[in-house]
C-alpha cells in the first residue's frame, strides 16, 4: 500500500482514507445523544483506553476483547468501514467508537447533542517517539530515515490529523462542558485505579470492587500485549509490516529522554510554551513523570 497521504481541505489523513468518507463524517454523520466517543490525537494511548472502557463495559469480563478485534469494538468515526458499522448499530443502544480528528473535521452534529466525548492527551514529546516507531511498521504511513526528520514534521504540523498544538487546544476548548471528560496517558499510569473510578462516573456506569479489579487486570499493558484481538497481530500484511515493530511497543512515559537532543528538547519546550501559553498548565502533567 502506498504511503502518500491523503489531503483533504489542506490537512493530511492515511492512504485508507478518503475524502468523500470524511466529508460524510463532518456534515452528514448523526451523532446520538446517548453516544460515547473517545477522541485523541495519534499515538495518545488510543488503544489502551478503548481496551479500558471496553472492560468497564463488561464489567471486567475479558471474554468480548479476547474475541472481537478492537477496532470492531469501537470504529473509527472518520473511516468507511466505521461509519458503516456504526449505521448498523444504530437501533441496538449507546455506540462507542473513536476518533483522531481535530474539531474542525469532526461530526457538527456533536455539538448539538448531549453525547459523551473522554478526550485523551499525552505528552507530545513522548507522542513523536511512538509515532516515529509506528511509521516504521505501518504501510499507510511515512517513515523517516531519522528521529530528527519526523521531529521537524510533528512541530510543522505536516504529519496526518495535524497539529498536536491546534488539536489539543481545539478540543480543550470545550473542557468546561458537563459532557467532556479529560485523560492523560501519565495519569492513567500513575493511578490507574482512579482514573478507572473517573471514567465510570463520567459514564454513569457503577461497578462492585472485584469488578473494578478485573478492569484493572485486564486493562494492563502485559495482558492487552498478549491479546491479539488488541496488539494488532492479527491485522493484514498490507496494512501493517509485523517484521518492523508492533502497535505496542513500551507502554511507558518519558521514553523521548532517549530521543531528543538537549537542543531539541529545549527547542521544543519553547514551542510548547508559545504556542500553549495561554492555557492552565496544570492541564499537561507529563512533567511530573
Amino acid at each position: 500500500m502506498s504511503s502518500e497521504y491523503v489531503k483533504f481541505e489542506g490537512m493530511l489523513f492515511p492512504t485508507p482514507f478518503n475524502i468523500k468518507f470524511l466529508k460524510y463524517c463532518r456534515d452528514e454523520f448523526v451523532v446520538k445523544d446517548n453516544d460515547v466517543v473517545l477522541v485523541a490525537y495519534p499515538k495518545s494511548g488510543t488503544n489502551w483506553v478503548i481496551e479500558i472502557i471496553s472492560l468497564i463495559r463488561c464489567k471486567g469480563d475479558n471474554t468480548w476483547v479476547q474475541s472481537i478485534p478492537i477496532w470492531d469494538r469501537s470504529p473509527f468515526v472518520e473511516t468507511e468501514s466505521g461509519q458503516q458499522q456504526l449505521c448498523k448499530e444504530e437501533e441496538n443502544g449507546a455506540r462507542f467508537y473513536t476518533s483522531h480528528l481535530p474539531t474542525q473535521f469532526f461530526p457538527k452534529s456533536y455539538f448539538h447533542s448531549k453525547a459523551k466525548v473522554i478526550y485523551l492527551m499525552r505528552n507530545p514529546r513522548d507522542a513523536v517517539v511512538s509515532f516515529y516507531h509506528f511509521s516504521k511498521a505501518t504501510k499507510f504511513y511515512k517513515s523517516t530515515e531519522t528521529f530528527s526528520q519526523m521531529l521537524e514534521m510533528f512541530s510543522q504540523g505536516t504529519v496526518p490529523y495535524g497539529s498536536w498544538f491546534d488539536h489539543v487546544r481545539g478540543w480543550l476548548s470545550f473542557r468546561e462542558n458537563e459532557n467532556f471528560l479529560i485523560l492523560t496517558y501519565e495519569e492513567l499510569l500513575q493511578d490507574l485505579r482512579r482514573n478507572v473510578d473517573k471514567i465510570c462516573h463520567f459514564l454513569g456506569t457503577k461497578l462492585k470492587e472485584e469488578e473494578v479489579n478485573l478492569v484493572l487486570k485486564n486493562a494492563s499493558f502485559s495482558v492487552m500485549k498478549d491479546n491479539k484481538m488488541a496488539n494488532y497481530s492479527i491485522i493484514s500484511d498490507d496494512l501493517m509490516d509485523h517484521s518492523q515493530g508492533s502497535m505496542m511497543r513500551k507502554g511507558i512515559a518519558g521514553d523521548w529522554k532517549n530521543y531528543f537532543t538537549v537542543a531539541q528538547s529545549e527547542a521544543f519546550d519553547k514551542l510548547f510554551q508559545e504556542r500553549m501559553a495561554e492555557l492552565d498548565q496544570r492541564l499537561f502533567p507529563w512533567e511530573q513523570c
